[in-house]
């Protein structure tokens, strides 16, 4: 396949192989990159789609023809949020579409991925990088204008999408390791009702992000977020997993820094309504996402998302 273009009837599965084989995909990345002018090609093994850094200031993305939804929604995105934050995300610098494939081309930012670094970190810059998280999240929330309805039409409708994800919940909780006792209170603990009462209003964008992978620091300061193709629509509390889970679970500080910056006060409501939205999730593997020890242990939801979320 090195030097043949890519077939465009993939199975999930199938891409999910091609995706982790450079190789495979050298040929064709290569070549579109060529297209676009460039001849200095690095690959990316990390991201769901297939992606390259281009010379020194450009990245390209390429999505298979069964995630074109979530292409259109970056592009639109990147419309949306461009020049209107604190911190910088990617400039649309072209897009278009290779035998079904479609692409973006991106400008590149500054700074290293989070996730390796934070580790090393004292806990004083993780609260400060928290803060100004939970004041980002805030900005791209309020943010209005055209690009918003774009963004509406763009994304699955919020009740479509939570009503589907709850009726895979029980199967997707089993696949991904929940422990069975808790696997046994999931359908008690998001009846039918739970869908009208988590797509309670006002909307937003949604980037499905603020997650330590999708964010760039320079000198234990925020520098850049990108990836917005998973991106939703929908109430304000979905955005805020990523950071609860990732950076702050088990500690009532860095919960505090979060979420006093969003505008919200941690109580057992809000803890139960963040649990519920954790479980539908796009993405959610508990197992995957909770750093917290000991975790599985918690005899039900609610003592669960105490200890997440003190």
């Amino acid at each position: 396949m090195s030097d043949a273009w890519l077939p465009d009837d993939l199975t999930v599965q199938a891409f999910d192989a091609l995706h982790d084989d450079l190789p495979a995909w050298r040929g064709a990345i290569t070549t579109l990159a060529a297209k676009l002018g460039s001849s200095g090609v690095e690959q990316v093994s990390e991201g769901t789609v297939l992606v390259a850094l281009l010379d020194a200031d450009r990245v390209l993305k390429l999505y298979p023809p069964f995630l074109r939804d979530h292409c259109l929604f970056e592009r639109a995105a990147l419309r949306h949020l461009q020049g209107r934050l604190g911190l910088p995300t990617p400039l649309l610098l072209g897009s278009g579409e290779n035998r079904d494939w479609p692409y973006t081309l991106i400008s590149r930012l500054p700074g290293e991925v989070l996730t390796p670094l934070w580790p090393g970190w004292p806990e004083p810059s993780r609260l400060t990088l928290l803060r100004s998280l939970g004041e980002l999240t805030v900005q791209v929330q309020a943010l209005t204008g055209p690009g918003l309805p774009e963004l509406v039409s763009l994304a699955p409708a919020w009740p479509d999408f939570l009503a589907q994800q709850r009726q895979r919940c029980l199967a997707r909780q089993q696949r991904t390791g929940l422990p069975p006792h808790l696997l046994q209170q999931v359908e008690a603990f998001l009846p039918a009702e739970s869908v009208a009462e988590l797509s309670a209003g006002p909307w937003v964008m949604l980037t499905g992000e603020y997650t330590p992978m999708n964010l760039l620091v320079q000198n234990e300061r925020l520098s850049g977020m990108f990836d917005f193709g998973d991106g939703l629509v929908g109430p304000r509390e979905y955005d805020w997993l990523g950071p609860l889970c990732f950076l702050a679970a088990g500690n009532a500080d860095r919960c505090l820094a979060y979420l006093s910056a969003c505008g919200a006060v941690l109580d057992d409501a809000l803890r139960l309504r963040l649990m519920r939205l954790l479980l539908l999730h796009r993405y959610s593997h508990l197992p995957a996402q909770l750093a917290l020890p000991g975790w599985q242990q918690q005899p039900d939801f609610l003592s669960l998302a105490r200890a997440l979320w003190p």
